[in-house]
């Protein structure tokens, strides 16, 4: 889960106060950057993802209302940076150059990172809102409560998106056993 600095310290930030934003950012790049690589699936990406965030956070912060917590709000805007990050960068590159470079024989990190990108590229092939359902649940351990709060959807909604992802890969896993 995101990690949120204190009251106090937000309201310092959103007063302008550059110290207390560099402590924000501090006390959340970490959560920060696990999202997005939970969201990415390579290292650089994330690190781009993450980056985006900061700067996106810094012309926010101001707009945060203490209406919902920190770190839901904070999910939120991540999440709209990878959306945006990940439709630029989808424009500009092809999956199989970059699995290439990942692979390395002798790598086992660079395996379970292709395995990702091919496991979420599949998710995302499914239409909206299914990867988002399924890093926030997998991937952060929200419950689907949760997740349906921050997404704006029904509980039954990301239980459904659920049930598909399981159903397609395993589905797309009884193909490769049959090849």
């Amino acid at each position: 889960m995101m990690m949120s600095p204190d009251k106090q310290t937000l309201k310092r930030a959103m007063d302008g106060d550059g110290a207390a934003f560099g402590e924000v950012v501090d006390i959340c790049y970490d959560s920060i950057f696990r999202f997005a690589m939970k969201y990415t699936g390579v290292r650089q990406d994330a690190e781009d993802v993450a980056q985006l965030a900061c700067i996106k956070l810094a012309q926010a912060i101001r707009s945060y209302r203490f209406e919902a917590a920190f770190s839901t709000w904070l999910y939120t805007l991540v999440l709209n940076c990878a959306h945006d990050w990940y439709r630029q960068q989808n424009r500009h590159r092809s999956d199989d150059v970059e699995i290439e470079h990942l692979a390395s024989p002798q790598d086992s990190e660079g395996e379970s990172q292709i395995y990702l990108r091919q496991v979420l590229a599949q998710v995302e092939a499914m239409g909206d809102g299914f990867r988002d359902t399924l890093v926030l649940v997998a991937g952060e351990g929200m419950n689907h409560a949760e997740a349906a709060a921050l997404l704006g959807v029904k509980e039954s909604t990301v239980s459904w998106r659920l049930h598909e992802i399981r159903k397609k890969l395993a589905s797309a896993q009884r193909q490769e056993g049959l090849q």
